[in-house]
This record gives C-alpha cells, structure tokens and sequence, in this order.
C-alpha cells in the first residue's frame, strides 16, 4: 500500500519561485544532472536563471562549478528549496487571502440589463 502525506496547504509554484529569489535551491533536471546553487531571476514558464551552481552529472561522479546557469522550465524534474522559504510563502497567501476576503460578483448587478 501507498503512504499519503497529511494535506497540506495549496501553494502556487510561481509564489513559490518568487519567495525563493537569491537563496539556495537545488534543481534536478529529467536528465538527472543537479544544479545546487542560488536563484536569481525566474519567469512564468518556470524558467530559472541560477549563480553560483555546482552541477552534478547524472551519475554522481563528476562536478563543475559554473558561475551562472539558465535552465529552461520543461527541463526541470523538481526543485527544492529551504523550509524558511516555504513558509515565508504561506504567510504571503494567507496575507492575499485575507485581502481578497469580500472581493467577489456578488453586489446588486445590473438591473433591467
């Protein structure tokens, strides 16, 4: 049988990215080379330009320091990052959604439109 992890809260990868700006992550590519190093710049595609990155081939075996890295969205397997990050970006929501409590269609419309 499978093991479930208890629910967790419903985070936006792109809030994710945005809180992670110049701290450490790791990223594992579908190649599975690793590139540990810090966040720089990331856009709506998931594309993230890194600095200081160590990278891994994909057996483990073999290391290159590169002082600045662009890897592309679709390439990327999973990315992690520190715990910190992770709830700076739950407090940012529950900030927004206490901002966005009352926002909604409702009102008295149009009438006779």
């Amino acid at each position: 049988p499978r093991v479930q992890a208890a629910p967790r809260a419903a985070m936006l990868p792109l809030s994710l990215l945005r809180a992670s700006k110049d701290q450490p992550m790791l990223v594992e590519l579908k190649s599975g080379e690793t590139y540990n190093g810090h966040l720089v710049a990331a856009d709506t595609f998931m594309n993230l330009s890194m600095k200081n990155c160590i990278c891994t081939s994909r057996d483990g075996d073999r290391f290159w320091q590169v002082p600045e890295v662009y890897l592309r969205g679709n390439s990327i397997k999973y990315m992690r990052v520190p715990e910190e990050v992770l709830s700076m970006v739950k407090e940012e929501d529950a900030q927004r959604d206490k901002k966005a409590m009352g926002r909604g269609r409702g009102g008295r419309g149009r009438m006779g439109r």
